[in-house]
């Protein structure tokens, strides 16, 4: 993926609701084909920050600029039409068909009909579609009614998807074949712009912006955002049997379970070797690569908050 002019620019964002603040002073940008992940517990700001980018809501200070257009009070369809989007809601009308879908978005798009048409066609031969147009969408599997829901919104071709939880509540093998529909996209030129909280699916991004109470936090590519948490210091812990003695919690600054096990993290200038060595003798102790879910544990939901 080539970086030239990002094609998402914000810099210095905040939106204010009177004195709380929803977001705060962030900036990053986005470049053409990336898929670009926006992670963060609820209420963290990342629905509020797409709001901005799809040009629903003025940021209260701060420059967004999208695909060369710069944010301005009453202009915000320059932006809007430059940008689809799909939420984390079921975003069709389930009592229509899907043909019925299409053209109600064609129309409030104001497509032409040799327009609509051909994109509607090309879009459903993207996906795959089989089935005949006049099926009523409740009637379809939810991993299809997603497919369909993505068609929608990239009926007016734009140049960057906002994604907002896209396969919540979806089923795994539809999950997986949904996320092979993004990295086909993206390797196409669209900009995919995420939020999910499936780390498995996270992993599929080119980059990554941990956000944290109206903050990023962190910023970088999965490999980057583990090696910079981490490092080579994450080990499991596996207790060898039910009586475990007490642990020294002050060796750790991370120590969270994982099922029947923890993963730990001990705090710099320990000496690990000989922790391990006293830990073994009620554990099993491995050292082990670590997922972006530990990292998003540690940085965003850990005791280091």
């Amino acid at each position: 993926m080539k970086k030239n002019n990002p094609i998402v620019d914000v810099r210095n964002m905040s939106v204010r609701f009177g004195d709380f603040y929803a977001v705060r002073d962030i900036y990053f940008s986005v470049f053409r084909g990336e898929i670009f992940g926006f992670l963060g517990a609820n209420g963290a700001g990342k629905t509020t920050t797409i709001r901005v980018l799809c040009g629903l809501l003025p940021a209260s200070l701060g420059t967004v600029i999208i695909d060369g257009a710069k944010f301005i009070p009453g202009r915000e369809d320059v932006i809007k039409q430059k940008v689809g989007y799909m939420s984390q809601r079921f975003t069709l009308y389930d009592g229509l068909s899907v043909a019925e879908n299409f053209d109600f978005a064609a129309a409030l798009r104001g497509l032409d009909t040799a327009t609509y048409i051909k994109q509607r066609t090309k879009l459903l031969d993207f996906i795959g579609f089989d089935r005949t147009l006049s099926v009523v969408v409740k009637n379809l599997p939810g991993g299809i009614k997603q497919e369909i829901a993505l068609c929608v919104a990239l009926l007016h071709n734009p140049a960057i998807i906002f994604l907002d939880e896209p396969t919540a509540g979806v089923a795994p093998v539809a999950r997986q074949r949904f996320w092979k529909i993004i990295r086909d996209l993206a390797a196409q030129g669209k900009t995919i712009f995420v939020t999910t909280h499936y780390m498995d699916e996270a992993e599929n991004c080119h980059r990554i912006a941990l956000m944290r109470a109206g903050e990023i936090i962190a910023t970088g590519s999965p490999a980057e955002l583990k090696q910079r948490t981490f490092g080579a210091n994450l080990y499991k812990l596996t207790p060898r049997h039910n009586n475990v003695r007490s642990v020294d919690m002050d060796v750790f600054d991370m120590f969270e379970p994982y099922g029947a096990h923890y993963h730990v993290r001990f705090r710099d200038g320990v000496n690990v070797a000989r922790q391990i060595k006293k830990l073994s003798r009620d554990f099993v102790v491995v050292q082990i690569p670590p997922s972006l879910e530990d990292v998003f544990i540690r940085l965003v939901e850990g005791q280091n908050r």
